[in-house]
C-alpha cells in the first residue's frame, strides 16, 4: 500500500492479550470506511508475546504491519516516533493498545471536522468529556500530573497524556525527527515544540472507559515525566530541537 490516507500506530508492551481484540475492532471500522488505511503495531521490549501475537494479527489483517524498536530497548516515546516515522499515511493517528477509546470516535479527529489544524489531541478532561470506572485516585493523580506540565512546560490543554492524537503527514514527519524523550513525556515534548513551530491543535473530548489492566505504572511514570519535562525544557534552552 502506497500512501494511504490514514496510519494507524499502535505502541505495544506486554499487550499479547488486548491486541488481538482491539484489532478486530480497528479492522471492522477500517472495512466501513471509504479510505484506504495502514495499522503499524510497535513491538516494545516485551516480555510475552506479543511480537508473535501481533504477526498472527499481520496474517488475519491485510492492512497490519509489524515493528519492533531498536535492540529491544523499551518506552512509549521510542515506540510511537518510530511507528509515526515508518507510516505513510497523510493523517496519523497514535492509539494505545487496549482502546479505551471508542474506535468510531477516530472520525472526527479527520477531515472534515480536522480541517485548519495540524494536530487533534482526544481528552478525558476537556468540556464534554466523559470518564467512565476511573478510579478516584487515578483521576486525582492526572489532574496533579497534569497541573504540573501547565506550570513546568505547556499550559494550553487540558489532558496532553491521553493516548489518542492525530497529526497530519508534513507536521508528523517536522515533529517526531525531533522528538527526543523515549518515555512518557513525549506526548508533552510534542505540543511544547509544536506551539512554537506554531502548528494548529484541537482537543477533543471523548468518553474514555478505563482498564483495570493497564500497563501504566503510576509512580514510576510520575516520576519520570518530571525527569523528562526538564530534559524538554533544557533541550529547548540548548536549541536541541532546531
Amino acid at each position: 500500500m502506497s500512501n494511504p490516507f490514514l496510519s494507524i500506530v499502535i505502541p505495544a508492551h506486554n499487550e499479547e492479550n488486548r491486541l488481538p481484540p482491539s484489532l478486530a475492532k480497528i479492522d471492522a471500522f477500517l472495512q466501513a470506511q471509504p479510505f484506504e488505511a495502514e495499522v503499524i503495531i510497535v513491538e516494545n521490549g516485551s516480555g510475552d508475546r506479543t511480537y508473535e501475537v501481533a504477526h498472527d494479527c499481520a496474517r488475519r489483517y491485510a492492512c497490519v504491519r509489524v515493528l519492533q524498536t531498536p535492540d529491544s530497548l523499551r518506552g512509549k516515546g521510542l515506540a510511537v516516533k518510530h511507528g509515526m516515522l515508518a507510516a505513510t499515511g497523510d493523517w496519523r493517528f497514535i492509539c494505545d493498545a487496549d482502546l479505551s477509546m471508542r474506535i468510531s470516535d477516530l472520525t472526527r479527529f479527520l477531515p472534515p471536522e480536522s480541517d485548519g489544524y495540524d494536530i487533534v489531541i482526544a481528552s478525558r478532561e476537556a468540556p464534554g468529556s466523559e470518564n467512565v470506572d476511573e478510579p478516584k485516585y487515578r483521576h486525582f493523580m492526572g489532574r496533579v500530573a497534569n497541573f504540573i506540565i501547565k506550570i513546568a512546560a505547556i499550559s494550553d490543554y487540558e489532558d496532553t497524556q491521553c493516548g489518542f492524537k492525530m497529526f497530519s503527514g508534513a507536521v508528523a514527519e517536522d515533529l517526531f525527527a525531533v522528538q527526543r524523550m523515549r518515555g512518557i513525556g513525549f506526548d508533552v515534548e510534542l505540543l511544547f515544540v509544536a506551539k512554537r513551530r506554531g502548528y494548529a491543535v484541537k482537543e477533543v473530548p471523548i468518553t474514555w472507559y478505563h482498564d483495570p489492566y493497564s500497563t501504566m505504572r503510576l509512580w514510576n511514570d510520575s516520576i519520570n515525566l518530571l525527569r523528562e519535562l526538564w530534559e524538554i525544557r533544557r533541550n529547548w534552552r540548548q536549541g536541541v530541537y532546531g
